[in-house]
């Protein structure tokens, strides 16, 4: 979705005072610079390891966050308006990717969240796990049976408070309550708000027996294959980021302080030991040409800073490919050949159609008086579609187990429980980076490959640690890829043609329209595709070991070759999940807390 005028005006025009909590936003206010963790990134996974440390009386946390604060900021707190936050905005790294070979040298924006709450404050809110296969092939990696989804698994009853949807209408077949949990810290429900896409949804599921009903969408040991509603972390038509929750239930504790505008410059190393270089102080300033500040962990320092930041700062602070950093002038601390390698990401295609008649919220959309009175009562009242994320409903599949592309490819999912690919319907024009048209009704059948075998990477063109790092995904630079996106579009299209949608659907608009053969549907993917920003793997875990042949990081995450230094982010995973990967983030970083206290009693 593009961040309209209108809309930047809209949102420019609500913006409230920030009460900032616990939340300082000059060094000059620190009480001290030695604390017993330090914790670099106040993301998804950064502010559940700040939570449960200081659950400890006593312990001190200091987490440097190098972006502003959420409070007050309405489009982090609106589920539907979360996509207006990124890209080119404060609120975003404003991240590019290089030109990709495989969508005809195109380069496009590369979202990541820059606020207390990190992505969480600026995803577009869909909750899953992952399949439990996702998880057993991560044990079966790593050699660490604590990553299988049986172990995994109860981390869901301490991270999830599943609650009603905000216009509290019966969700008996909906969702299946014994999969969840209700009182934990972060609040996830079902939709709110009925699209009138819903019923015809619903009626395809029953008309085409490829797309069966899914009762639950969540993942886990339950299958992800099939349609379903969509879960999202909201409550009251409000979002639940990692600071509305984690952050927000561990404010009053003495011992966390939060502290923004902190850019990580790079770690320091600090002696040796027995188990390799000791990292525990963390040098920060924030912004260019300010004299750095230096703090200091007795116990650890925990990256969280994503999969993009996470890399970054490993390679500033001399640890990486010798080579790589031997070019950009870094003195080699710990040899990592791996770090910013294994880059993986959903590809992302909207795929546009025009419909008939008003029901969309395109003229809503377009029209700045609706948008305005829209806007208006999700502020006074937090209901109507602003309180609603941007879809109700979605579907993942798998290709049949005799397509051809098998023949030369072995199949890349965790296992035959896990589905290949995603579609998700929006009821309007929904395009990343292209602005709305100014007229006209659409419907919109989002496509995402969810197990590429393209591998991309991250690095650094420079030793400025206020530069952009070099982000270059290599999207469908595989025979898989290029055939999974492929197969994804024929299936929506078929999806488009079950009878429900007879009196509806237009046709396919714009390019789409000229995707009816191979040829010519691998040329329309080519010519749209991006990204749904689900970078994994850049710093991976393997067996526990010195070697950093084949990962980064021992399976208890913590860097081979360091001493007091771990790492907590999507960055870890050797695997992207077959699912969205907000809530499989959570769940690694609930485990990393348990991991952390065990390694400091």
């Amino acid at each position: 979705m593009q961040r309209p005028t209108l809309l930047s005006f809209v949102l420019a025009s609500l913006l409230i005072a920030p009460t900032l909590g616990v939340t300082i936003t000059q060094p000059s206010q620190l009480k001290t610079t030695t604390f017993d963790y330090i914790i670099v990134g106040a993301g998804t996974a950064g502010l559940v390891i700040a939570n449960r440390l200081t659950e400890t009386s006593g312990v001190t946390v200091l987490v440097l966050e190098a972006g502003v604060s959420d409070q007050g900021v309405i489009a982090a707190e609106a589920p539907f308006l979360g996509p207006t936050l990124t890209p080119n905005t404060p609120f975003d790294w404003n991240y590019t990717v290089t030109a990709q070979a495989g969508l005809n040298g195109r380069s496009f924006p590369y979202p990541r969240g820059r606020l207390l709450g990190g992505c969480s404050s600026a995803n577009y809110l869909i909750h899953q796990y992952g399949t439990f296969e996702d998880w057993n092939r991560i044990a079966s990696v790593v050699g660490d049976s604590g990553w299988a989804w049986s172990n995994i698994q109860q981390y869901v009853q301490k991270h999830e408070k599943f609650v009603p949807p905000f216009d509290g209408h019966n969700t008996t077949g909906q969702f299946i309550p014994s999969l969840h949990g209700f009182n934990g810290v972060t609040s996830v429900s079902l939709p709110g708000f009925n699209s009138t896409l819903d019923t015809r949804v619903m009626a395809t599921t029953g008309q085409l027996a490829e797309f069966p009903y899914n009762e639950d969408t969540s993942g886990g040991l339950h299958s992800l294959l099939g349609v379903g509603f969509v879960q999202s972390v909201a409550a009251g038509g409000v979002r639940s980021s990692s600071s509305t929750s984690y952050l927000a239930q561990a404010n009053t504790r003495p011992g966390l302080t939060v502290l923004i505008n902190a850019t990580v410059l790079k770690l320091l190393k600090t002696g040796t030991s027995s188990k390799g270089i000791q990292f525990r102080s963390v040098q920060f300033a924030s912004g260019p040409g300010v004299t750095p500040t230096t703090v200091t962990a007795r116990n650890e320092v925990i990256l969280s800073a994503g999969s993009i930041g996470t890399v970054q700062i490993l390679t500033l602070s001399g640890i990486g490919s010798s080579s790589a950093l031997s070019k950009l002038g870094i003195k080699t601390l710990i040899n990592s050949p791996q770090l910013g390698a294994n880059l993986q990401d959903h590809p992302l295609l909207p795929n546009v159609f025009s419909v008939n008649g008003n029901a969309s919220l395109d003229s809503t959309l377009q029209s700045p008086t609706l948008l305005n009175a829209a806007v208006t009562q999700w502020v006074t009242s937090k209901t109507g579609f602003i309180a609603n994320n941007i879809v109700n409903n979605f579907g993942f599949a798998r290709f049949p187990s005799n397509s051809s592309i098998f023949t030369t490819q072995k199949d890349p999912s965790a296992g035959p429980n896990s589905p290949h690919w995603e579609f998700l319907p929006t009821n309007f024009f929904l395009n990343p980076g292209v602005p709305e048209p100014a007229s006209g009704s659409f419907f919109t059948l989002v496509t995402t490959l969810l197990t590429p075998t393209s591998r991309g990477t991250v690095t650094l063109a420079s030793t400025d640690p206020f530069a952009k790092p070099v982000i270059d995904p290599k999207y469908l630079s595989t025979a898989f890829d290029v055939f999974g996106m492929r197969e994804a579009v024929k299936a929506i299209q078929r999806f488009a043609s079950a009878p429900v949608w007879a009196d509806y659907i237009i046709g396919p608009f714009g390019a789409f329209a000229n995707a009816t053969t191979d040829d010519a549907i691998d040329s329309y993917v080519r010519g749209l595709t991006s990204t749904i920003f689900h970078p994994f793997g850049t710093a991976t875990m393997a067996t526990t070991s010195a070697s950093t042949s084949k990962g980064v990081l021992n399976s208890d995450l913590t860097v081979k070759g360091a001493d007091g230094l771990r790492v907590v982010d999507a960055s870890v995973f050797p695997f992207i999940p077959s699912s969205h990967p907000h809530a499989v983030v959570y769940l690694l970083a609930e485990r990393a807390s348990d991991l952390i206290k065990a390694c400091h009693k």
